[in-house]
C-alpha cells in the first residue's frame, strides 16, 4: 500500500517516511502544501498523512481541494494544533482521523492500518494473488501453497509491487523509485540481490515459478500460461 506524507519539518518527515517504509509501506514525502496537493491529485495513494501548518497551502486547504477534486483516499491529520476546534474543523472538512504531535509511532501505525483497512474494504481486495501465492495487505502476511513465508519489510513491498503490476515488466528504475525511494544507480546490484532473495523464499521450492527476468529490461511476476 502507498502512503503520501505531507510534512514541512524535514526531521519529522524523514522519521515518518523511514518508519512507514520499515513497516512495509511504499511511502512518498512532500514538504509543502502545493507539492502535496499535486502529488495527491495525480498519484495513486491509499492514504494521506497531512500536517496543518504548511507553506504554500495549509493542510485545511489541501484537504478541501483534494475532496473537491474527487479524491476520497483516507486522510490522517498529524499536527501540533491540539485545540478541540481544530480537530472539529479537520473532521468536518473530510479528514478520517486526527493525531496530535508529539505522538508515539506505534499509535500512528495502528491508526494508519485501521484507516487502510476501513478504506480498502469496499474499494478493492486486501489480498493479492498469483497462482497459489497470496499476499495479505492488512495482516502483512504472505503464504504460498498454504505455507507461511516470512519476508522483510522491503521484500514485502517488492512483492506487493510485483503483484499489483502482475504481467508487466517493471524496469529497475521503477522498482528503485517505488520500493527504495531512490534514483536507480546502474552500478548497484541492490535490486538484483533483493529479487534473488525474494525468489529463494517464494519461488525456488514451488511450482510454477512466478518471478521472471526480462533480460535487459527488468522483472515481471506472472503465472505461466495465464
Amino acid at each position: 500500500m502507498k502512503i503520501l506524507v505531507v510534512e514541512d519539518e524535514h526531521k519529522t518527515g524523514d522519521y515518518l517516511r523511514q518508519g512507514l517504509a520499515e513497516s512495509g509501506f511504499l511511502t512518498e514525502l512532500a514538504s509543502n502544501g502545493v507539492d502535496g496537493l499535486h502529488q495527491a491529485l495525480t498519484g495513486d495513494f491509499d492514504l494521506l498523512v497531512l500536517d496543518v501548518m504548511l507553506p504554500g497551502l495549509n493542510g485545511w486547504q489541501v484537504l478541501e481541494r483534494l475532496r473537491q477534486g474527487g479524491k476520497q483516499m483516507p486522510v490522517l491529520f498529524l499536527t501540533a494544533r491540539d485545540q478541540i476546534e481544530d480537530r472539529v474543523k479537520g473532521l468536518e472538512l473530510g479528514a478520517d482521523d486526527y493525531l496530535v504531535k508529539p505522538f508515539a509511532f506505534s499509535e500512528l501505525l495502528a491508526r494508519v492500518r485501521t484507516l487502510l483497512r476501513r478504506g480498502k474494504s469496499s474499494i478493492e481486495p486486501t489480498v493479492l494473488r498469483a497462482a497459489d501465492l497470496e499476499l495479505d495487505l492488512l495482516r502483512r502476511r504472505v503464504t504460498r501453497a498454504g505455507s507461511r513465508i516470512d519476508l522483510t519489510a522491503k521484500e514485502f513491498a517488492l512483492l506487493e509491487l510485483l503483484l499489483r503490476r502482475q504481467g508487466e515488466v517493471l524496469p529497475r528504475s521503477m522498482i528503485a523509485s517505488q520500493v527504495w525511494d531512490m534514483n536507480f544507480d546502474s552500478d548497484t546490484n541492490v535490486i538484483d540481490v533483493a529479487i534473488r532473495r525474494l525468489r529463494a523464499k517464494v519461488d525456488d521450492a514451488f511450482t510454477p515459478r512466478l518471478i521472471r527476468t526480462a533480460r535487459g529490461m527488468g522483472y515481471v511476476l506472472e503465472v505461466p500460461g495465464a
